[in-house]
């Protein structure tokens, strides 16, 4: 503990002076104020002279995060001074008793919330993999916080924001950690309780780290292209403003861009250019309802008025504004034609409707006492409790429960309806039977059949968004284990699970014993490395679900002894045998050349080496998302204690190191590589006579480069395609990709994913 200079005292006072000016403009009382002043002193003793990695004192994190949690997302003195103290019980000598005598049960409460996620998240995972992570079941205990007070939830998004602005200072591998988690849960969450402006830094914070090169080349073409065209939308927007003037409308309108994170996710899922992406623009009309008519009518009178004087795309109307998302956000969006010929995206808001849209869940609760639509705040309220229901399930384990929330987080929805015409929010892909029980957990139960819009259908048919369905039921029906196959939501699949508890439990039982006999006849012992091979080779989630479909007779062991002889062939190059080296483990900077005896220093950088003699690599290559030297990537040990290497944006790396934290390594690439790596490159353009004749010819004759595999169609003309292909790094790729955009008749060639199964 170092004590405090002159200038750090006067940076405190400073950053202090911005929370207390906003604290006083929230506060209810000057009572409340002079809580959140007596938050600081506490925590600015508590803290003194300790500081953080970066070097400045601690205490400008505790403000910091108050500052996002009044700011940004809108809340009050209980949560300004919770995130004052927030790190007060972890990391000094004070205790929750302390904080509740001298703030209230209430604070004291928030705190040890927010206490619980810390200790929880900086679990340390050492040892061998277990088969339960221990990072999983911080994170549902994390989320157990959601059954005390959500607030929690919200300061600690606003605690993981700010820990993300000061990344910079963290090692590498903390860094990977901090941004998985942040993709795979907070990223996610925030999404779901409406705090955009959060959700959309904490995108580009995780693509700035991710992705450098890509965030740098967006940023800068969003900034020319907004110098560019910003004029044009100025000129767009002012017979907009005049028209809302002569309607004597209350207003503001704004304009603003598509963020890098957003511009490159559709690149990449989309497979297309910067170029093609024709909505980087939208404009922004907020404004303060009259009276005497509902705030829906009045937006659509707006987007009667602009749309006079300009063309709209009636295919791109969203009324969200009728039907809220589930989050509560409220809008109506219309896409107008632009003089200069682009289409405009235009959201029309009135001002309660753009606070919620920029601070979610906070401020639909600050808006709970006006006399509007129940509906979203309902529709929050059934998320919590969903949530809660799931949490308070024992028989749901920590993998299980963070898969099903983090799709429950992700999923899209529709709308069904009863023949009463009352609507029943669900997961897109969802089923009459989860429609069913929906309704009720008893005519989920009893369900055997449906009306879907006056037609027949099975419970497992799969809904639309609008359907009307009229669940038939009968007294001697009862869940059946095969329901789980096509239940989708998480309300029925808990529902189905403790009804037929016993049964599954006996089935387990059953194949577990079955498996083991017959593994037994071969010799072979029920080890983790037998069943990671057989959970892969029928294609099943968990052992509990290998087991319980050997018990009930849906998997065959028949061929048992040749599965567990196959040896999965690598797919970067079909002769290689993956394998660690010998010799030194260290280089000169103190990094790992090798691992001897299987042991890795997670804490040092890994270097991936290749031996072009005899073709073996110190490192497996995940098929997942065929990483090449050059890609931003991160490490994994495995359950065999060899390191797998992913790119850093790929999904499943993201989802291990959310419940896997414990087990990245920082793997490097090294400079020179002689071994090829697989990449694809997809190819679109204007078909003529020989192009695919020219384009191979090019890549094998004049590039000297291996083509694994080639596709190609053509349709009215125009032709789209890729070709799998071995290259020693990006550089060589990007250079390719260059020198065949230069192809007569090719208009854009670009890099895609690998998916898994075309490595087969």
């Amino acid at each position: 503990m170092s004590e405090f200079t002159r200038e750090d005292n006067e940076l405190i006072e400073r950053e202090f002076e911005q929370l207390r000016l906003a604290a006083l403009r929230r506060c209810a009382s000057q009572e409340e104020y002079e809580g959140v002043l007596k938050a600081f002193e506490f925590a600015n003793e508590a803290h003194k002279g300790v500081r953080r990695r970066s070097g400045e004192p601690y205490i400008l994190h505790p403000i910091a995060v108050a500052k996002i949690v009044v700011q940004e997302i809108g809340l009050g003195y209980k949560s300004i001074a919770a995130a004052l103290l927030h790190d007060v019980v972890e990391d000094t000598e004070y205790t929750t008793e302390d904080i509740e005598r001298l703030f209230g049960s209430k604070i004291a409460s928030l705190v040890d919330g927010l206490t619980k996620i810390k200790s929880a998240m900086d679990s340390k995972i050492e040892g061998e993999i277990s088969e339960k992570s221990i990072q999983a079941e911080n994170f549902k205990r994390i989320l157990l916080t959601l059954n005390d007070d959500v607030r929690v939830i919200l300061i600690k998004l606003a605690d993981r924001l700010h820990n993300l602005r000061t990344i910079d200072s963290m090692p590498e591998r903390k860094q990977d950690k901090i941004l998985s988690e942040t993709m795979y849960i907070f990223i996610p969450l925030a999404h779901r309780l409406g705090l955009y402006s959060i959700k959309s830094e904490m995108e580009n914070i995780w693509l700035k780290f991710r992705q450098p090169e890509e965030y740098s080349q967006i940023s800068r073409r969003i900034q020319e292209y907004s110098q560019a065209k910003g004029g044009s939308i100025d000129n767009f927007i002012e017979p907009i403003s005049k028209l809302l003037e002569q309607a004597r409308y209350k207003f503001t309108i704004t304009k603003r861009i598509k963020t890098p994170y957003s511009i490159w996710n559709k690149m990449r899922t989309k497979g297309i250019p910067f170029e093609e992406i024709y909505d980087l623009f939208a404009v922004r009309i907020v404004f303060t309802p009259k009276k005497g008519s509902s705030e829906r009518k009045q937006c659509w009178d707006i987007y009667s008025l602009i749309s006079e004087d300009y063309l709209s795309n009636t295919d791109r109307i969203r009324d969200w504004v009728s039907t809220p998302k589930s989050n509560g956000y409220e809008a109506l969006h219309c896409t107008l034609m632009s003089p200069q010929g682009g289409w405009v995206e235009v959201q029309i808001r009135t001002v309660r409707m753009n606070a919620i849209a920029e601070k979610g869940v906070a401020a639909h609760w600050n808006y709970k006492g006006e006399k509007i639509s129940t509906s979203t705040e309902n529709d929050m309220d059934n998320w919590l409790n969903m949530v809660r229901e799931v949490l308070e399930n024992p028989d749901v384990n920590a993998l299980e429960f963070l898969d099903s929330f983090h799709t429950g987080l992700m999923s899209k929805e529709i709308y069904a309806f009863t023949p009463a015409g009352e609507a029943k929010r669900l997961e897109k892909g969802s089923t009459v039977l989860d429609f069913a029980y929906a309704i009720h957990s008893e005519i989920g139960n009893q369900a055997i059949a449906a009306k879907v819009n006056l037609k027949l259908v099975p419970i497992s048919y799969v809904l639309r968004n609008g359907d009307q369905v009229e669940i038939i039921t009968a007294d001697s029906q009862k869940p059946q284990r095969e329901w789980l196959e096509f239940a989708k939501t998480t309300k029925a699949r808990n529902m189905i699970r403790d009804s037929i508890k016993g049964e599954i439990k006996d089935t387990i039982k059953k194949g577990q014993e079955k498996l083991e006999a017959e593994l037994d006849k071969l010799g072979v012992r029920l080890h983790i490395r037998v069943l990671k091979k057989l959970i892969a080779e029928f294609n099943v989630s968990n052992k509990d679900e290998l087991y319980s479909k050997i018990g009930s007779g849906l998997i065959d062991l028949t061929n048992l002894e040749e599965i567990l002889k196959k040896n999965k062939e690598n797919k970067l190059v079909q002769f290689w045998n993956l394998q660690f080296f010998s010799g030194k483990d260290k280089n000169e900077d103190g990094a790992q050349d090798s691992v001897p005896n299987g042991k890795i220093d997670k804490h040092k950088d890994y270097l991936l080496k290749e031996n072009p003699i005899d073709k073996t690599l110190s490192y497996k290559v995940a098929d997942c998302c065929c990483p090449i030297p050059g890609d931003p990537i991160i490490g994994f040990i495995d359950e065999d204690g060899q390191v797998v290497i992913h790119k850093k944006v790929c999904p499943k790396a993201i989802s291990l190191a959310s419940t896997n934290g414990g087990n990245i390594i920082n793997a490097k690439w090294t400079k020179h590589t002689v071994l090829s790596f697989l990449a694809r490159i997809e190819l679109k353009g204007i078909d003529r006579l020989g192009i695919v004749n020219d384009i191979t010819k090019y890549i094998t004759l004049i590039l000297s480069v291996n083509i694994r595999k080639l596709f190609f169609e053509v349709h009215d003309g125009v032709f789209h395609g890729y070709i799998d292909l071995y290259v020693h790094n990006t550089n060589d790729l990007e250079e390719m990709i260059k020198n065949i955009e230069n192809i007569k008749g090719i208009e854009t060639a670009s890099r895609v994913d690998i998916k898994e199964e075309d490595l087969a």
